[in-house]
């Protein structure tokens, strides 16, 4: 039950009896009008710009337009209220029973509650993508977190979701992997190997897999040159890595429904680089030509050379970009062009990749990329996620002993639990610098987001248990609650708890159509708060706690309103990937 879609259909509705009074001109462009909460609560309910984004349109004076509409939305018994503020903007007062039947159809269906059917084609998100060369740090996990977050809320939104990893086993890093891993090797096979040597991975995450190699072969690949050990190793090495990769997403409960090779893009396949470049050739979108240097700083490695160019301008990039390198290897591009052009063949439409931060870059021309191979049927959105600061008590964490360069992901999770970080990642937006600090996630504060809001869910079971054991003769079921009378919540803090909860789908909806899921870590903040307040509120006056057997109508009606912030809270912690304890110490 949306109540900002059902008000923003009678809005509609007042505008088209404006239309056919004659107050307002025919065929108004009404897609920028929109039913929101107002800034302040203490204004109403709802709110709506209609006349503010009409009036130039229906060349009216935008106050004017709002009292007409205003009072032809007097009209409905739902609206007890609807004033003109501002510049034009209206707000509303719903009548109490309006949050009563969003209390009841939560009560009825949590889960469904908080859930939204948006329109739209099959959507493919490839998150992590962390090149298999070693364990997963923490800003890895940040992705992590996001894409799988995003990847709920959508699936929540009513949309088919692929969740996906790119392995990049084909470029030079997973060459120099093989080579660090056949040090190890023959180390595991008692050979004093000394310092790793610079241009190879020195962490001893590679000692099982030289290990096991030596299981496997015993002193046979050492004998072997290069050229024979190379691939075997190769294949060994990234196929330990990806099962450690994903022992650490399973920690922090993330699963890919597809994990796909970039090797696979250099075969004859018709989601191959190769195809793409006759597929683009035949269109007329590849060229030969030159390129003018780059602005500002040239780099080393940039050649003034006849090149094959694809014509990425025309479809908004800021030049033509090459796909040959001058040794006439496919450049990355060409095989990123390749991987979402294979995207859309498998039939996704809509595709989402989340990348660091340092890929702003590379946006506009994938953008661009995408566009040119799909004839305009497909999009991509990228989402870019900044960089984790790791501290501990406001200080720096040193690195990890084991990954040699940075602190694992593992490690964070074995010392915090994967809550406190799937919802501190998610509880600031994206695209900012995220401090994640150790000691802080643990602590069992209001200032701790994690715990407010598991607490609060907690919390909510603690008021069942306490109604249970003052009155065992009562049925509490969801069902027999629906049947309170909560005409009874009528404390502003009951009808702020109410507002809250009817938000949640609003929130959600608005959350996966900007596929920004820490709008959903921060409304449930906001309803946690509420409860917490409403708490600490009976704590000083009696009449108003949650269970007074006393006055069991009342008690009735606020467990019915307790019941239903639960399953909001119990949802979106859902779509958050973290869980909704019963209890907490």
């Amino acid at each position: 039950m949306n109540i900002f879609a059902i008000f923003e259909a009678r809005v509609r509705d007042a505008l088209e009896s404006l239309t056919r009074a004659g107050q307002l001109p025919a065929g108004l462009d009404l897609s920028r009008v929109v039913v929101e909460p107002p800034r302040d609560p203490s204004h109403g309910d709802l709110a709506t710009n209609a006349a503010l984004v009409l009036a130039k349109e229906a060349r009216a004076n935008p106050k004017v337009l709002g009292e007409a509409l205003a009072a032809e939305l007097r009209t409905d018994p739902r609206i007890v209220e609807a004033s003109v503020a501002g510049p034009g903007f209206i707000n509303l007062r719903l009548d109490p029973a309006v949050f009563h039947d969003v209390v009841r159809a939560v009560l009825a269906d949590p889960e469904g509650f908080a859930r939204a059917k948006l329109p739209g084609g099959k959507v493919n998100i490839e998150y992590v993508s962390a090149n298999p060369t070693g364990p997963m740090h923490v800003g890895h996990g940040r992705g992590a977190v996001f894409g799988d977050a995003l990847a709920n809320l959508l699936v929540a939104a009513g949309r088919d979701v692929t969740r996906e990893y790119y392995i990049n086993d084909a470029g030079a890093q997973v060459d120099v992997l093989a080579r660090s891993a056949f040090l190890r090797y023959r180390e595991a096979l008692g050979e004093d190997v000394g310092p790793i040597p610079e241009g190879l991975y020195p962490g001893d995450y590679l000692k099982p897999v030289g290990e096991a190699l030596a299981r496997e072969h015993g002193g046979a690949l050492a004998a072997k040159p290069e050229a024979d050990w190379l691939p075997l190793v190769r294949e060994t090495a990234i196929a330990l890595m990806m099962d450690m990769i994903r022992g650490d997403l399973a920690a922090i409960g993330i699963h890919h429904d597809v994990f796909f090779s970039e090797r696979t893009l250099h075969g004859d396949g018709p989601g191959s680089v190769s195809a793409l470049l006759a597929d683009l050739r035949a269109r007329g979108l590849v060229y030969e030509g030159r390129l003018p240097p780059p602005k500002g700083q040239v780099p080393e490695d940039w050649e003034d050379r006849e090149q094959t160019l694809f014509r990425t301008q025309e479809f908004g990039d800021d030049t033509d970009r090459p796909l040959l390198k001058s040794d006439g290897s496919y450049t990355y591009f060409a095989s990123d062009i390749a991987y979402h052009r294979d995207k859309f063949l498998r039939g996704a439409t809509d595709m989402i990749d989340v990348l660091g931060a340092d890929h702003g870059g590379y946006v506009k021309r994938m953008q661009a990329a995408v566009k040119a191979v799909t004839d305009g049927e497909a999009s991509l959105d990228v989402k870019l996620c900044q960089l984790v600061r790791l501290l501990r008590a406001g200080e720096p964490v040193k690195m990890s002993k084991r990954a040699g360069e940075f602190v694992t992901l593992r490690e964070v999770i074995d010392e915090v639990g994967r809550d406190a970080i799937r919802f501190m990642m998610l509880y600031r937006k994206n695209d900012a610098t995220l401090d994640f600090d150790l000691a802080k996630v643990v602590e069992q504060s209001k200032d701790n987001p994690v715990f407010y809001v598991q607490y609060a869910h907690a919390r909510c079971h603690s008021v069942f248990r306490q109604a249970r054991e003052a009155m065992p003769d009562e049925d509490l079921s969801a069902q027999a609650l629906a049947q309170a009378d909560l005409s009874l919540l009528a404390d502003l803090g009951e009808r702020e708890m109410m507002r809250l909860v009817a938000q949640i789908p609003r929130v959600l909806e608005s959350a996966a159509v900007a596929h920004e899921p820490h709008r959903i870590a921060f409304h449930l903040y906001e309803v946690a708060s509420s409860l917490h307040s409403f708490w600490n509120k009976g704590k000083d006056l009696p009449q108003l706690r949650f269970v007074n057997p006393t006055d069991r109508k009342s008690t009735r009606a606020r467990l019915a309103l307790v019941e239903a912030v639960r399953g909001v809270l119990a949802s979106g912690l859902a779509i958050l990937g973290v869980t909704a304890p019963s209890e907490m110490r």
